[in-house]
């Protein structure tokens, strides 16, 4: 098997399910309680907040617990819009942003009578700061803006808009910084990020984990009423398991990406370059800039799921669009943003890798590909 949709998501360590598996065994209790049991549960719990705050390089009281990146995106999004209305009603974003941000952004449009901007792209997806500087106005109060694009890869300023935005005492600073954890450095604090989220089972954690950073004083109306929960921010009862496995996922990606990141990039850099020697394909991915383990080319020729199912056939596993949307045969509005002709948005296939992927998978890969274009390609004809 040759699976190559880790931006969909990846595989989870062994030592990942053990943890989880152990947590759940002996710290079955509810944190919350009192009794002896409870203060251990807490106790571990700490420990995992603790974790992730160090590996973050942020404080541990910063750290709230989520069930992954689509809660922490409409927690940040929607927590931050409401909680600070009263200081205006302005919203910006892009274009290009994952479908839970551009769906939070849309309902306070729709339902709370928010006025959102949503920032153009340039032809590799990148957001321009001038375009960013000329939207903001007095009313402005938050700013939401992907790390890594989680279709094509491309790297947005993240830290030269946090810059920007240091002027602005009443503007908000979102990052989405699902695509981009363990792949693309990224730190926090310099680049004077107020919210960022995370998904565990983007980087060998399990499904259903992720946090969300929200700085010291970020004033947020919370999702879910009840406890006391996560700072109040997002009461019921935590995932301590899950919670475990993140924090040791995250360690472990970590810890693998200091090792494996240059390996990663040269591997994506061959397997762009062996893309361009096939007729037909066309590669949507920024060659400068873009993250290294996300490619994205178009088979015009070629419908992509029809490729996908060729592949998968032959036990290799790509993906269209963003997994969240893939399934609806949507085309890319990622692809359309950036002025892509409509036969590339729709022929749109994405790889993406693991750290642990060498060269090694180039070869099969590339070979059934060209095979399946040129069958595929005839028939369609």
């Amino acid at each position: 098997m040759l699976y190559l949709d880790n931006s969909a998501t990846t595989m989870p360590y062994p030592e990942v399910m053990s943890v989880y598996a152990k947590a759940t065994e002996v710290y079955f209790a509810n944190p919350s309680s009192l009794h002896k049991l409870g203060s251990e549960a807490e106790s571990l719990l700490n420990q995992s907040r603790k974790q992730v705050a160090l590996l973050l390089g942020v404080e541990q009281q910063e750290v709230i617990f989520t069930s992954g990146g689509t809660e922490g995106n409409n927690l940040a999004i929607k927590g931050a819009a409401l909680a600070n209305q009263h200081k205006g009603k302005h919203l910006i974003t892009s274009m290009v942003e994952h479908p839970s941000v551009l769906e939070s952004f849309r309902q306070l449009e729709r339902f709370f009578d928010f006025e959102v901007t949503y920032l153009p792209v340039d032809g590799d997806g990148f957001v321009s700061i001038e375009h960013m500087i000329r939207a903001l106005r007095d009313d402005t109060i938050l700013v939401s803006i992907m790390h890594v694009n989680n279709e094509v890869g491309s790297i947005q300023p993240i830290a030269e808009i946090g810059q920007i935005l240091k002027s602005y005492s009443n503007v908000l600073f979102h990052v989405d910084n699902v695509q981009g954890m363990t792949k693309v450095p990224l730190n926090l604090k310099n680049a004077n990020i107020d919210l960022c989220t995370i998904s565990g089972h983007k980087f060998h954690g399990l499904n259903g984990t992720g946090a969300l950073y929200v700085r010291e004083g970020v004033q947020l109306l919370p999702l879910f009423s009840g406890g006391s929960q996560e700072r109040q921010l997002r009461s019921g009862t935590e995932s301590l398991a899950g919670n475990v496995a993140l924090a040791k996922a995250l360690r472990m990606a970590s810890e693998k990406a200091e090792h494996h990141s240059i390996r990663l990039k040269q591997t994506r850099d061959k397997l762009l370059e062996e893309l361009m020697n096939i007729d037909g394909v066309i590669v949507n991915t920024p060659i400068k800039h873009a993250a290294p383990h996300i490619i994205n080319f178009s088979v015009p020729a070629v419908k992509a799921e029809v490729l996908i199912h060729f592949l998968g056939e032959h036990n290799i596993f790509v993906s269209t669009t963003s997994a969240c949307s893939s399934r609806r045969k949507a085309i890319s509005n990622t692809l359309i943003a950036m002025n892509k002709h409509q036969d590339i948005a729709k022929s749109a296939i994405r790889v993406s890798l693991s750290l642990e992927q060498t060269e090694e998978i180039i070869p099969p890969f590339i070979t059934t590909l060209s095979k399946g274009i040129e069958k595929l390609a005839k028939v369609m004809r």
